[in-house]
C-alpha cells in the first residue's frame, strides 16, 4: 500500500514537473485581462472536470474578487441542473454548454473548457462557438490533447492516461491561476 501512495505521488511531481509554466503564466494572463475588461469568464466540463469548472468559478469570483476593486465575473455553466436537463431533453446532451454560452457569450469573454480526454463532444461545440463569436478560449486536457487541445487559443495538456492523475492536475492549474490572484493582486 505504501508503495502504491509513493508511486502515486512521485507520478504527479512528474506531471507538474512537465508542465510548461510560459504557458501557464499566460493563461493566468488571460483571466486577468477579462478582469481588467469587464468581461466574462465562463467554465465548462463533464464529470470530475465539472466539478472543477464550478470550484474554479467560486475561487475566481469570491476569493480572487471580495475585497478588490475589480471583480472576476464568472458563470459556471455546469451548475444549472434545471437548464442543462432542459437542454439535453429538448435538443442534446451535446449542446447543453453551447446553447448557454449562445445566451451570454461575446467578444472579449474567456472559456474555460476542461476535458480529460479533450474528445468531448458538449465541450468542443461550445469552444468552436466561443471561437465564432470571439471568446478567448483556454482548454485542460490529458493524454494528447485530443480535439480540444487544437481548437482553444491556449491549452496546457497534462501528460498522461490516468484520468485521476490528469484530474489532480486540473485541480492545481485552476488553483494556480486563482491564487495568483488572491496572493499577488
Amino acid at each position: 500500500m505504501e508503495s502504491f501512495v509513493q508511486n502515486y505521488i512521485d507520478d504527479n511531481l512528474k506531471l507538474l514537473a512537465a508542465l510548461d509554466a510560459k504557458a501557464i503564466a499566460a493563461v493566468i494572463a488571460e483571466f486577468g485581462k477579462a478582469r481588467d475588461d469587464d468581461k466574462r469568464i465562463y467554465a465548462i466540463g463533464n464529470g470530475g472536470s465539472a466539478s472543477t469548472a464550478s470550484h474554479f468559478v467560486v475561487d475566481m469570483g469570491k476569493g480572487a474578487s471580495i475585497g478588490r476593486a475589480k471583480r472576476f465575473k464568472t458563470i459556471p455553466l455546469t451548475d444549472n441542473m434545471e437548464w442543462i436537463t432542459a437542454l439535453s431533453n429538448d435538443i442534446s446532451y451535446d449542446d447543453v454548454f453551447v446553447e448557454q454560452l449562445k445566451n451570454f457569450a461575446e467578444p472579449g469573454d474567456v472559456l474555460l473548457a476542461i476535458s480529460g480526454s479533450g474528445n468531448s463532444e458538449n465541450v468542443l461545440r461550445a469552444v468552436k462557438h466561443a471561437n465564432d463569436v470571439g471568446c478567448v478560449t483556454v482548454g485542460f486536457t490529458g493524454f494528447e490533447g485530443g480535439k480540444l487541445n487544437a481548437l482553444v487559443d491556449h491549452g496546457i495538456v497534462v501528460p498522461s492516461e490516468h484520468m485521476g492523475r490528469i484530474e489532480d492536475i486540473h485541480v492545481i492549474l485552476q488553483h494556480m491561476i486563482c491564487y495568483y490572484y488572491m496572493e499577488n493582486q
